[in-house]
């Protein structure tokens, strides 16, 4: 019996010499002295996950399935916060990643191992992961109608007369018959700070204001007076319109797209230019100048086939802008959003920068009508359109002729709401940043990028919640944008008495799966390093939970004082969160408490102290940090600590710990 080790390149290789052979041809003949090849791929590797692990492990169908609905939400929130929960163990949902064909590694094969580092959350409260995986509903213009009890006196937002926690809860019992106990949601919609004035004359287009007759015969290079109206808006500018025609006005990444409104009365001086055969206002350098209100009226749009928009690629003049209408399947990758357009060979629909109400409307794979206008082409195949109006194809089809909504300037405002005792109430201690926060964070974008949340979520609460008193709580619900993807986050926060603290519970772990019988399999033994030094997290929460411990199982019951008066350093093992390490420098220990080793040499002080902490204080500790911890029949599960010691001098040591119960850690061996 011969055995032929490939490696996969090789085997491709032979693969592609015996191509030219009929499809049967490994069943019609047998060759003397071969058989066929055994791929194998055998390593062992040092992974740490990215959040675009995080997000295909919740969404790899084996752990759908493994979570089902009763944890569906939890999955979720793991591939949005980027860390592992009690309830979603890195243990039971790492095997199906690993043998995902987006995992980096997973042709590797039998006798195979990884050393996974990954991020677990200690002690957090549920509602972190149900506000992370929480939904959003919009409301709709058929909502706003039913607010406002009118087909044609309503405004597309809530009023001081039509608040909205008044209408919000019954909306959403609609919307989630079968919500159970618990559920959160986010809620978007509009809100105005003055009472809309229904069957007004509106401001008449009259002489005072008339319309410029410019749009149509503009050329780059031209300098141009508009006066007209904002027909449309995204994130990046808006288009003009006047008596002849449309056109885009770029703005560019610090446009301010709530200040402005549909229908607001716009004039604009400025010189025209163009990009991707689109010509549009150079806007940055333009004067514009809000000047009132009224109601455009819009021509009949014109309805780009999939047809009409492969003829449109073909253009060569830089033309201004067209209003129109698609309808197709969204196609969603990343930040781009485009639409298929069934009989189109090459064209498809790309939202130029879409506002985030809109982006809630272009659900991936749904059918929508899209009016808007037709302002550039990128690539020679995005036909870039900016958004008006985005509806379902089927309610487009089935929905009668309506009267046109009032305008009036609102905010766009983000809530989130919670279903308890069979009723939909605001959830008052979960904060929801909308387009006008991101902005006063300085952001370009409505979302956080990098590590941005550590520095700005605090800031935003000390300024938002300044009458907040010691140990008040908050979530904070953000999107986070990386690896391409924008996904929803919550960050916990604990006000210390002058200002807010992230809380986020955050450690650290690294776990060894290996490869067997074909699968993967958890091997438990788990390998922690605690680096020295200020501040460092997972240092301050392992030596922080240390002296916590002494101070109410030894002080507390004893009337010592081995626990600092500052409360992060202890004297009885050495246990320093201040510094994230262990010290054991005797004459400090007799400095903070001499009536603990009165009689004692330097010698016998540390060897006390060196087994209070390996025996005593931090197995303790560990039992706090992992209560998850538990024998395996037929496994022994070693928990490995790197730490550092201080005595005059910073030196590495290596700690062991055996599990021999639930959340019990034996100690096993130090190399001090």
């Amino acid at each position: 019996m011969k055995s032929n080790i490939l490696t996969i390149g090789a085997a491709a290789a032979m693969l592609t010499a015996m191509s030219s052979c009929s499809e049967n041809y490994w069943n019609d003949h047998e060759l003397d002295g071969f058989e066929k090849p055994v791929i194998t791929d055998v390593q062992s590797v040092d992974y740490t996950l990215t959040a675009a692990d995080y997000s295909t492990l919740a969404s790899n169908s084996t752990n759908k399935a493994l979570a089902g609905d009763a944890l569906a939400a939890q999955l979720k929130a793991v591939g949005s916060q980027g860390y592992f929960t009690d309830q979603i163990s890195a243990r039971e949902y790492v095997p199906a990643l690993l043998s995902d064909p987006s995992f980096p590694y997973f042709t590797l094969t039998d006798g195979s191992s990884i050393k996974l580092t990954y991020r677990t959350a200690v002690g957090l409260p549920e509602d972190v992961q149900l506000a992370a995986a929480s939904s959003t509903y919009v409301v709709t213009e058929a909502n706003y109608m039913t607010v406002w009890n009118s087909d044609n006196d309503y405004v597309n937002a809530f009023a001081p007369s039509k608040p909205a926690t008044r209408f919000i809860p019954a909306i959403l019992a609609a919307q989630y018959p079968e919500a159970a106990e618990g559920d959160l949601v986010v809620v978007n919609y509009q809100q105005a700070d003055v009472e809309p004035v229904f069957n007004a004359t509106p401001e008449p287009d009259q002489p005072g204001y008339q319309l410029s007759d410019v749009i149509a015969g503009c050329a780059k290079g031209d300098q141009v007076d508009i006066t007209g109206y904002i027909t449309a808006i995204c994130t990046s500018g808006f288009i003009a319109s006047d008596a002849s025609g449309s056109i885009f006005v770029y703005m560019g990444s610090s446009f301010d797209y709530a200040s402005y409104n549909v229908n607001d009365r716009v004039t604009i001086s400025g010189e025209i230019g163009a990009y991707n055969r689109g010509l549009q206002v150079n806007g940055s350098s333009a004067t514009i100048e809000v000047t009132g209100k009224g109601e455009y009226t819009y021509p009949a749009p014109v309805d780009y086939t999939g047809a009409a928009l492969d003829a449109a690629l073909s253009r060569t003049d830089n033309e201004p802008a067209y209003y129109g209408t698609v309808t197709g399947a969204v196609k969603v990758s990343g930040n781009n959003i485009n639409i298929v357009i069934e009989g189109a060979e090459t064209a498809q629909a790309s939202i130029y920068y879409a506002t985030p109400e809109q982006k809630e409307k272009l659900a991936d794979g749904s059918n929508v009508v899209l009016t808007g206008y037709f302002i550039a082409i990128a690539g020679n195949r995005y036909c870039n359109f900016v958004a008006l109006d985005i509806a379902p194809a089927a309610a487009v089809a089935a929905a009668p002729a309506r009267s046109r909504s009032v305008s009036i300037a609102s905010k766009d405002v983000n809530t989130m709401y919670r279903y308890s005792s069979g009723r939909w109430s605001v959830a008052s201690d979960i904060t929801v940043l909308a387009h006008s926060d991101y902005q006063a964070l300085g952001q370009s974008y409505d979302n956080l990028t990098d590590d941005s949340p550590e520095l700005l979520i605090p800031r935003f609460c000390n300024v938002n919640f300044p009458y907040a008193l010691e140990g008040d709580t908050r979530y904070v619900v953000y999107n986070y944008y990386a690896s391409s993807a924008t996904t929803r986050r919550c960050a916990y926060l604990t006000f210390d008495g002058s200002e807010w603290k992230l809380d986020d519970g955050i450690i650290s772990e690294t776990s060894q799966f290996v490869r067997t019988g074909g699968k993967w399999i958890y091997d438990p033994n788990v390998t922690i390093t605690l680096p020295a030094g200020r501040g460092i997290e997972i240092s301050t929460l392992y030596f922080q939970t240390c002296v916590d411990w002494v101070a109410a199982n030894i002080d507390k019951p004893t009337g010592a004082t081995y626990v600092t008066s500052y409360g992060n350093n202890e004297y009885y093992s050495g246990a320093s969160a201040y510094q994230g390490n262990v010290d054991l420098r005797a004459a400090s220990a007799r400095a903070q408490y001499a009536a603990g080793y009165e009689g004692m040499t330097d010698d016998e002080v540390v060897a006390l102290m060196k087994k209070r902490f390996a025996e005593e204080v931090f197995p303790a500790a560990l039992a706090t940090l992992h209560p998850d911890a538990a024998p395996i029949p037929g496994v022994e599960v070693i928990y490995t600590i790197n730490f550092t010691v201080y005595s005059g001098t910073s030196t590495a040591y290596v700690i062991r710990y055996r599990v021999s119960a639930p959340h019990t850690f034996e100690f096993i061996d130090c190399d001090w």
